[in-house]
């Protein structure tokens, strides 16, 4: 039961697909990060199988990608998407560390988190663009793993704010530590391993892409803003999964003119 409750909790806080209303407590928060990567399982389902609807009704291939990138956004509702705007916001303030931390807080959105989503989802579209049916495979789950990387910062770096302030934070305090990361930890492996199997090379460009930018990001959080907070782990989380499509069309493109 209490399982169930923090797949709900889990589903409830970071996706829009309806779900039963219960109090959250601290029991039932404990391990929702366990279930964090399966929003990630839903989206790479919903992807592969609107390409496949595309296979069959024959669309366009800028309609494919446009749609394609609205998916995990529709899915989420922009969660994270929220998280990355507001980073971009604070790093290019070059504001002291406190002053960051104020902006990641402001629900505004600044000149610079404009740009940064235009750009975003222009970049999405076009590598999305490229994708085969094949590079879709890796593509569907390394929603999947980008997840259980941010799972894994939430747990394993230090908070930007103090105890009890900020959503991080609080999943932090609540989290039976030693558990949600040994099972992140199994679905790391897990999921590297089965995008290696499924891409072969492909899928070995993205999971190092990954562990990159999840390199990158732990030094970003720890320079820029004394630690992790929620919206840095939305910041991770949209780069991780842009790069890693970035990876595998890349990668892709290098085996093709190999041949």
């Amino acid at each position: 039961m209490k399982c169930l409750e923090s797949l709900i909790v889990a589903f409830s806080m970071y996706s829009k697909i309806p779900m039963p209303q219960i109090t959250w407590t601290k029991e039932n928060m404990k391990n929702t990060l366990c279930y964090f990567p399966l929003i990630g399982a839903v989206i790479g389902a919903l992807l592969w199988l609107w390409y496949w609807l595309c296979g069959i009704a024959g669309f366009g291939v800028m309609l494919q990608a446009a749609v394609a990138v609205l998916i995990p956004v529709l899915v989420t509702g922009g969660i994270h998407l929220d998280g990355f705007l507001d980073t971009q916001d604070a790093l290019s303030s070059y504001q002291p560390m406190e002053r960051r931390l104020e902006i990641l807080k402001d629900s505004h959105a600044g000149a610079f988190a404009i740009i940064s989503c235009s750009v975003y989802f222009l970049a999405y579209t076009g590598i999305y663009s490229m994708l085969t049916a094949h590079a879709m495979k890796v593509i569907a789950i390394s929603f999947m793993l980008s997840r259980t990387l941010s799972g894994l910062s939430v747990i394993c770096f230090p908070q930007a704010r103090k105890k009890g302030q900020g959503l991080v934070a609080t999943f932090s305090e609540s989290a039976e530590k030693r558990v949600n990361r040994r099972t992140l930890m199994i679905y790391l492996i897990v999921l590297s391993a089965l995008m290696i199997v499924v891409g072969k090379w492909s899928g070995a460009a993205a999971v190092i892409m990954a562990l990159l930018v999840f390199w990158y990001y732990h030094h970003m959080c720890i320079s820029k803003f004394g630690g992790v907070t929620g919206d840095l782990a939305g910041y991770f989380l949209q780069m991780c999964e842009i790069l890693m499509a970035l990876a595998v069309v890349v990668m892709e493109q290098i085996l093709l003119l190999l041949k």
